[in-house]
């Protein structure tokens, strides 16, 4: 079981954007962490890349069940069946998540607040990834 914790980020919208996770396993213990600078994309690309690249990460690491957690509601309502993905631009990106779901026994995905410590982590290697590439 891992338990992902992701942010996406775009100075702009669209502008430069990065994206980010933290991946935790039960005792609390970083797995992994994952941050990158994506180009120009808008805020929501951001926010789903996280996500993919929490899965990917996951998959690469033989998790069974993960509990992918973000500050984005639109992109955890969407993912949850919750709203309808109305923007072409992000329908490729659900559909991306949505084909790795299938390496998973169960996935599961949880809105937090920015005030999580996790998601905090996730936030800073955004901006950090973002200010690496203004240099």
């Amino acid at each position: 079981m891992l338990y992902g914790y992701t942010d996406g980020a775009s100075r702009g919208n669209p502008g430069l954007a990065a994206c980010a996770c933290v991946l935790v396993d039960k005792n609390g213990e970083i797995v992994a962490k994952v941050a990158r600078v994506l180009g120009t994309r808008t805020n929501n690309e951001a926010e789903y890349q996280a996500v993919i690249d929490a899965l990917n990460t996951a998959v690469s690491l033989s998790a069974g069940r993960i509990t992918v957690f973000s500050d984005s509601q639109l992109v955890i309502r969407q993912l949850r069946g919750e709203y309808r993905v109305k923007k072409r631009h992000l329908l490729e990106l659900h559909g991306k998540v949505k084909d790795l779901e299938r390496h998973f026994l169960s996935v599961e995905y949880r809105s937090v607040g920015r005030g999580d410590p996790w998601i905090r982590m996730a936030d800073r290697l955004c901006n950090e990834a973002l200010d690496s590439a203004n240099t």
